[in-house]
């Protein structure tokens, strides 16, 4: 889907896993969502740690930093799914690499017999797609995004679902930016000749011609460059045609 959007909520979404792949039984075991609603953060989140009843990857350890021991007195999947289905709910959801994230809550969904995740939202948005369109042949990370848009990052020691949802909302938004002006500009160009408009028509132009004095000053300083190229300066040439045009129309170069 392209980052122009259908609905006023969206919802930003990240996950961290025990690994990279649930048909070898990797599992979610945190989940973050913030909520825009009119493109600005409402501070409704939604953030759960998850017991996956297994232990995480080396790897995946290395990245998130959620161990086993932390992990074994939070709910299990199937405690928290109705509280996620509830809050994402008519959302359009944002998700950076959204076939990882999908590919994971799919497999949880459909362990307790639901449908797929996004039969529950109004749709998803992928930002790396999007980014890898606006971006060609660029990094196209998170971090790299980050970067790219000026949003600090500098607190993200670990990767956390919450945090990283934090940014990629700030991202999403910089990479919008100025979707929605034209229809603004449009109302203040109105605006603006409205103004004019009733401000009645222009007054009288007024147009200065240049003294004796400083047609002497400009007069003497064309002589110098024709001095200096030993013939005549390529402003004389310039100005022929139009001194011409103004003799033939029976007006003064001098006023």
């Amino acid at each position: 889907m392209s980052l122009q959007t259908r609905t006023n909520r969206l919802v930003v979404l990240d996950t961290e896993t025990t690994g990279l792949n649930p048909r070898t039984g990797d599992r979610v075991i945190e989940i973050g969502c913030v909520e825009l609603v009119n493109r600005k953060l409402t501070g409704n989140n939604f953030h759960r740690y998850i017991n996956p009843e297994r232990d995480s990857d080396e790897a995946a350890l290395a990245v998130h930093g959620l161990t086993t021991e932390f992990l074994s007195d939070k709910p299990k999947f199937h405690e928290i799914v109705e509280e996620l289905r509830a809050y994402i709910q008519g959302a359009e959801v944002i998700i950076h690499n959204a076939p990882f994230d999908l590919g994971f809550l799919n497999h949880e969904f459909e362990r307790l017999g639901l449908p797929p995740f996004i039969d529950h939202c109004a749709g998803v948005i992928d930002t790396l797609v999007n980014a890898k369109e606006m971006h060609p042949g660029k990094r196209n990370s998170l971090d790299a995004l980050c970067d790219r848009y000026g949003i600090s990052n500098a607190h993200r020691k670990l990767h956390g679902a919450l945090l990283d949802s934090e940014l990629l909302a700030d991202v999403y938004l910089a990479m919008t930016r100025g979707q929605n002006s034209l229809s603004m500009e449009i109302e203040v160009e109105a605006v603006v000749a409205g103004e004019l408009h009733d401000a009645g028509p222009l007054g009288e132009i007024v147009v200065l011609s240049a003294s004796a004095d400083e047609l002497a000053a400009h007069e003497e300083l064309l002589a110098g460059l024709d001095k200096g190229v030993k013939g005549e300066c390529v402003w004389r040439k310039c100005a022929q045609p139009a001194d011409a045009s103004a003799e033939a129309s029976g007006l003064s170069i001098a006023g």
